[in-house]
């Protein structure tokens, strides 16, 4: 064992949650490694792709809102401690049915949380925003302080601040094993080294249940399919056109405008095809249902956008059995942390997740409350 072995904590999965880790950690004068199967940012998991949502009124439980209010201040700060550009308000407009659960929920939490929510039936829709075409006896919920994060961006902006403060990056390093040793900590086994830390958080997206086998992790990871359609830029570009979710029976999706002639971004919530994530590769039109459940989405909803496949790309959800996440301590060992099962609504969180996971190492607890996320909800 060698001093530069030796870490005060290693993080396994140095992809959304754990770069923000490492660099919450290292601005902390902390001894880090982040380690990672992978060179991030990578098309391999989670985090590809250029954009994601960033919403507060949440439709998955009002429980997250006080998280994403917390996620948005630093996702701000992100911005401004880098040349990174991470924000975009375009405003989110969620869309579906009257009697829509998803729908009523974030109208729930914007009134619990006293957020600003516009409430518009079909026809306003379809006014303010000519690229939609709902049904008459659908509304919207605009939130005009919403967007996007800039994904890969931030990815960049928290690496470049985690080594500018110390932290060790080793990319293209599959882990092995890791073994837990109450005296020592926990050693960590890749193929090229063996390294030591005295603690070690896991976030490792899809292969997670792979690097924790004991814990029996009740979580799927599942092949998804994104595109970009050629689209008016005068009528879907961001200044004309906000970012989205749909929700109703069959149709579960999001997007975003069309940002600098890349084209209008679309993919399916629900679907997907569950695989073992060391078979996921780039394979976008392997299925006809990669194309054609998202022409379908278009054609229903933004007909103006149904034009040429400009890219499509495939990328991971790692979904628990509740769709909700899975982020605590190992029962049997405080030296280990995991935080997975983020189930295709995680990144937003990735800022204060990583904020949340530093602390958990260094003072054994997070400042706000994850207890809804604990392991043992499910029995295990």
């Amino acid at each position: 064992m060698t001093k530069e072995s030796v870490f005060d904590v290693a993080i396994i999965g140095a992809g959304t949650m754990g770069m923000a880790a490492g660099a919450f950690l290292a601005q902390q004068q902390v001894k880090t490694l982040l380690i990672d199967a992978f060179d991030p940012p990578h098309t391999n998991g989670s985090h590809h792709g250029d954009t994601r949502l960033i919403r507060h009124a949440y439709g998955e439980g009002r429980q997250y809102v006080t998280l994403v209010k917390r996620a948005q201040q630093l996702w701000e700060e992100l911005e401004k401690q880098t040349d990174f550009k991470i924000f975009e308000k375009t405003g989110v407009l969620g869309l579906g049915p009257k009697d829509s659960l998803f729908l009523q929920e974030t109208m729930a939490s914007a009134e619990k949380h006293n957020l600003p929510l516009e409430i518009l039936n079909g026809q306003e829709v379809k006014e303010r925003w000519p690229g939609f075409s709902v049904p008459d006896h659908y509304i919207g919920c605009f939130e005009a302080g919403s967007g996007l994060i800039y994904s890969e961006n931030a990815i960049r902006a928290y690496k470049e601040l985690a080594l500018k403060h110390g932290a060790t990056l080793e990319t293209n390093t599959p882990v092995q094993r890791i073994d837990v040793n109450d005296e020592q900590g926990v050693k960590i086994a890749t193929g090229k080294t063996t390294y030591y830390a005295k603690k070690v958080i896991v976030t490792a997206g899809a292969w997670a249940a792979k690097l924790l086998p004991d814990l029996k992790l009740p979580i799927q990871p599942t092949r998804k399919a994104v595109g970009w359609f050629e689209a008016p830029s005068d009528l879907y570009n961001a200044v004309n056109f906000p970012s989205f979710f749909i929700e109703d029976n069959e149709d579960k999706a999001y997007g975003f405008p069309n940002l600098d002639g890349t084209g209008l971004k679309i993919g399916k919530s629900n679907g997907g095809q569950p695989i073992d994530p060391d078979l996921h590769t780039q394979n976008f039109g392997l299925y006809d249902t990669d194309e054609g459940d998202l022409r379908h989405l278009l054609e229903t909803y933004i007909p103006g956008a149904n034009g040429e496949l400009l890219q499509g790309k495939t990328c991971l959800y790692t979904i628990s059995e509740d769709h909700d996440f899975i982020v605590d301590f190992h029962p049997e060992n405080k030296h280990v942390i995991f935080a997975c099962g983020f189930s295709g609504h995680g990144f937003k969180f990735g800022s204060v997740m990583g904020e949340m996971l530093s602390q958990m190492a260094t003072e054994g607890r997070s400042e706000l409350d994850i207890s809804i996320f604990a392991l043992n909800r499910f029995g295990l």
